[in-house]
Parts: C-alpha cells; structure tokens; sequence
C-alpha cells in the first residue's frame, strides 16, 4: 500500500488502459507475498517503477501524475506453477532518459525487486517502440560484416575460447592462438576474466594473439581473427587498451557485461567511431537470469545490449558445462 491507499487504486492497474504503440511495455512474472492480491501486486510493481513512494504525497499534484503512472493492465496466472503470475505493465516514453539504459534500467529494475510486495519477481520481455528505440545508436556492423572481414560465406563460423583461461604466459598464449587458427578455427576469443595479471599483462597478450594470427594467416591463406578483452577498471583504460588492439591490427575488441551499462554504452559509441567489432560477454547473466522465477530473462539482456550497440553476445551453448536453455539460445 502507498499510504492508506492501496497501489491498485490510486492510478496504477486500469484493466481497460489502451496500450498506445509509444508506450513501453514490460512483462513482469509475479509472486506475490502471502495474502497479497496478485493485481495489487502488479499495481504496485507499476507504481514503484514509475512515480509512486511509500507514502502518499502533495507534490503527485504539481506533476500531471495521470500521464506518468506506469499502468498494470493485465495480470494472468502463470501456467503450470503456483501462486505465479504475469503481470504487463505499461510506461510513458517521456519518464525515461534518451538513449540512456542507465536510465532505463533505474526505473524498470532499480528498487522492485526488493520491494515487499512480492517474494520474487522476475522481468520476462521487454517492447521498446521505435520512438525510443532510435534514441539508442544500435549495433554498427553484424554478421555481414563480420563475413565480409572473415572473408567467409556460406558455411557456420567456427571460434574458440583459449583455455586454460590464466595462468598462461603471453608467448604460450599466442601460440595457442596460432595452433587453434593453423587447426582450422576463424576465431578464438578471450575468456571473461583475462585482463591485465601479473602472469600475463594485456599488451604482452595483444602483441602474442596478433602475432599468432598474422601467422595462422599466412599459413592457411584465410582471414583470421580473435577478440581481444579489454574490460578494465576505467574507461580511461578501457580506451587505452582499445586503442592499442586497433594500432597493433585487430578488428575486433570484447567487453564483459560486469563493466555496466554505462561502460558497454561507452565502448560501443568507441567502436563505431573507430570501425571496431565488438563483442560482449555475458558474465554475471546467471546472477539474474537463471532463476525461473527471480531476476531478468537472458532475452530482455540482449534487447539491452543490441540497444546499447553490441555487435554480438556470448550466448552460451546447449551442450558444454553451462545451463543453456535451447529455445533461448
């Protein structure tokens, strides 16, 4: 409740609310608490990631309040599972920054899931409308692209990650890099927490890849290619070493996802500017995606990342050591 009113009646559900093709939509699954009303529950999600606080307030008067309320307008059981249900809520565009998922994710994400209304709550879809959409820059090349620099068409591109993931020295790691490429593959690809250790330091490893590439090159006559990683603990490093992997001839750099938003934002506007593929890994996804019925789907993460101006995510796979869901992947 925001005071003495509940959510539900203070402008957050309107079952008959016409979704207006501006709005921004977010499918929610709900589990309300013990005795909580699953519309007052979805009533409440709408409001504490719009315009409502714990209390009721004077100033809702000096804001055309009616306009800005995110709207609960349907609210379903989920099928097959107990006391779940999916909530769509609808926001005004204008409640969020342009071109920001800073912003974007403040609101749709930032205090509801920790509010106690609900046990658990999960952020299953998103529909973000063109106005909003073409606020964000969008991902500058794809897979055209990327085959058109592979010189390669027609056939799946194949690529691999150097294990073991540390410990390697610069010169073995190159070397990994050659035989993998000399053996066949169009790409390797750094692992999500190889940066800049004291057994290995990241120029050390951008000169040993570019080395083992030109060679794999060479050897076998195709273009070849790996994503360096250049996550870091600034962006002033980050653009450092992006820099440098562009001087040294690689086309493509990689990102972790536990850089931020902000970071991913940042380095794909970097990207673009400088004619740069680059790659995100999803570390950390499974902190909030794995769970069926807390966090955010993997699916809404990469509406996210495409907005944000990745070229392409780690996605996992079916097989392997990871939980991957095939019809997510």
């Amino acid at each position: 409740e925001s005071g003495v009113i509940p959510y539900a009646k203070m402008g957050y559900w309107d079952a008959s609310y016409a979704v207006k093709t501006t709005d921004i939509l977010a499918l929610f699954r709900i589990t309300p608490q013990p005795g909580v009303d699953p519309v007052e529950a979805a009533a409440a999600v709408a409001g504490e990631s719009s315009t409502a606080t714990w209390t009721v307030v004077w100033t809702d008067l000096l804001t055309a309040c009616e306009r800005y309320r995110a709207k609960a307008y349907r609210v379903d059981p989920v099928p097959n599972a107990t006391d779940q249900y999916f909530a769509f809520i609808a926001y005004e565009c204008d409640l969020f920054e342009e071109g920001s998922l800073a912003n974007l994710t403040a609101s749709i994400i930032g205090n509801v899931f920790g509010f106690k209304a609900v046990s658990a709550l999960r952020l299953e879809d998103m529909r973000i409308p063109h106005s909003y959409l073409k606020t964000f820059q969008g991902p500058a090349t794809g897979i055209v692209v990327e085959r058109e620099r592979l010189n390669k068409y027609g056939v799946p591109l194949l690529g691999a990650t150097v294990k073991p993931k540390l410990g390697l020295s610069g010169k073995n790691y190159g070397r990994v890099v050659y035989e993998g490429l000399k053996g066949g593959l169009d790409f390797l690809k750094d692992d999500e927490n190889i940066n800049s250790q004291p057994f290995m330091r990241w120029r050390e490893r951008f000169l040993y890849c570019m080395e083992g590439i030109n060679r794999a090159s060479a050897a076998t006559g195709e273009s070849k290619g790996s994503y360096l990683n250049v996550t870091a603990a600034t962006m002033e490093e980050v653009y450092k070493r992006a820099e440098y992997a562009k001087a040294v001839g690689s086309v493509i750099i990689m990102i972790d996802l536990v850089m931020g938003y902000t970071a991913i934002q940042s380095a794909a506007i970097w990207s673009r500017e400088n004619d740069m593929v680059l790659h995100l890994h999803r570390a950390g996804n499974s902190t909030y995606a794995r769970q069926k019925n807390h966090g955010i789907n993997f699916r809404v993460i990469c509406k996210w990342m495409r907005m944000s101006g990745v070229d392409h995510i780690h996605a996992g796979t079916v097989v392997g050591k990871l939980e991957g869901d095939p019809l997510m992947i």
